[in-house]
């Protein structure tokens, strides 16, 4: 067997397609297809089962792909090493961020990057946290950047900074006039939230446990109403739809400044909470088998360099 046919196989059960996984590895389907039944002659065994439609790993083909997945990890890590004996930041670093993060940190990380490590580019992917787990274990991007809690995948963990919600409600509600809000004020206002799949959405409902039962059926449809980014939500604040959680990065500068407070343009209010503020630990993840330590470290090194307001940076 070799590496290449191993990297077929990752391939084909990553993608279940035969077709996608060729144009994947940048060789023509007949060519994936005769390497990978060579390497189900040469095992003896059915790593495929293959229909009109879809193609599914067989129970031992899936352990097979597991183990072809550490043997491609291990070849790479040689790389690596001769890699980092020339320069142990040189090429670029695969980096996952989750949709509430990306938007808000990335603009300023890519700065802080470019500032301290140009020669090592960031190639960006935003997903859902369990998108990006999965991309993570596969080895597609090299270390993620999420907020807790997420499924243990068995990875390597740094916490980043912890961020504190604020809610934000129209310019012309009551709660408006205040300068701080508590949960129980927001039990009887209409939510806005997220749509399934955003890990901030179970945030908010953490918050606001209420709307947990307006948010999963069309009953209580004019009690919660989803979004499909926080931006468009805040639009919908705006608009005098309903009130809403944020992030506290995701909060712009200028609503905070005094002046936003009484400019007649701001359509948005954006309050902290009273007491101790409900919070999101923000962390950066890693396969405990990547060898690039230098590259973490410049990572979260550049993450601490951005100016962050409002967050309680972690060591």
């Amino acid at each position: 067997m070799t590496l290449t046919e191993l990297k077929y196989i990752v391939a084909v059960a990553r993608e279940r397609h035969f077709g996608k996984a060729a144009e994947a590895c940048f060789v023509s389907q007949p060519t994936l297809s005769v390497a990978v039944k060579k390497l189900e002659e040469e095992l003896d065994v059915k790593l495929f089962e293959r229909s009109a439609n879809e193609v599914a790993v067989t129970p031992l083909g899936e352990e097979i792909v597991r183990q072809a997945q550490s043997v491609l990890e291990q070849a790479a890590a040689i790389k690596e090493i001769a890699k980092r004996g020339k320069d142990p930041l040189g090429g670029s670093l695969a980096l996952g961020i989750i949709y509430t993060i990306g938007p808000y940190l990335l603009p300023d990380l890519v700065r802080q990057m470019i500032a301290k490590t140009p020669q090592m580019p960031l190639m960006l992917q935003e997903n859902f946290t369990v998108k990006l787990l999965e991309m993570l274990r596969t080895g597609e991007i090299d270390c993620a950047i999420l907020a807790e809690p997420f499924p243990d995948a068995g990875l390597a963990v740094a916490p980043l900074y912890d961020e504190p919600f604020m809610a934000a409600v129209p310019a012309n509600h009551p709660l408006a006039a205040k300068t701080e809000v508590t949960s129980d004020e927001l039990k009887n206002e209409t939510m806005l939230l997220l749509g399934s799949g955003h890990c901030f959405r179970d945030h908010v409902l953490q918050v606001c446990p209420e709307f947990a039962r307006f948010s999963s059926n069309t009953e209580g449809i004019r009690k919660s109403f989803e979004g499909s980014s926080l931006e468009t939500i805040k639009h919908m604040v705006a608009a005098g739809m309903g009130v809403t959680l944020v992030p506290r990065l995701s909060v712009p500068k200028e609503a905070l400044a005094a002046k936003a407070r009484r400019h007649e343009d701001a359509y948005v209010k954006y309050l902290p909470f009273a007491g101790d503020p409900p919070m999101r630990r923000v962390v950066l993840v890693w396969r405990r088998s990547f060898t690039r330590y230098e590259a973490i470290a410049a990572l979260r090194n550049a993450v601490y360099a951005c100016e962050l307001p409002g967050v309680r940076r972690l060591s």
